[in-house]
């Protein structure tokens, strides 16, 4: 494996990682701030193929960043679910709330007006 295609691999690699410890605690702010480091991992790994390598470790290096793919992967998957849970209660919060039944309109209809006179 060339020594360019062993750093760019490494280098994605810590950067998967990171993401995905971020990830794991729901961290979303630092996780979408490795985005960055994660293009230009993959473009120096893209840019690193065709060059010579010794197969061994261009397969474990594969392996472990197929593994680290598929944890970011499913992890991504969690914090998107998560987050439009939130985004849910948000909105069910924000929503217009119907009077209470008995309380001088039926849902739907006006409340209807009335005065109290009282004389001590």
């Amino acid at each position: 494996m060339s020594t360019d295609m062993i750093a760019a691999g490494n280098a994605l690699a810590a950067t998967l990682e990171a993401e995905n410890a971020a990830l794991a605690v729901l961290d979303l702010p630092r996780a979408t701030g490795l985005l960055a480091d994660k293009r230009r991992g993959i473009e120096a790994l893209a840019g690193a193929q065709g060059v010579p390598a010794r197969r061994d470790a261009a397969e474990r290096m594969a392996h472990r960043l197929q593994a680290l793919a598929a944890e970011n992967k499913r992890l991504l998957e969690r914090a998107i679910a998560a987050q439009g849970r939130v985004m849910a209660v948000v909105a069910r919060s924000a929503a217009p709330q119907a009077a209470p039944a008995g309380y001088g309109t039926a849902r739907g209809q006006r409340p209807v007006a009335f005065a109290l006179a009282a004389r001590a």
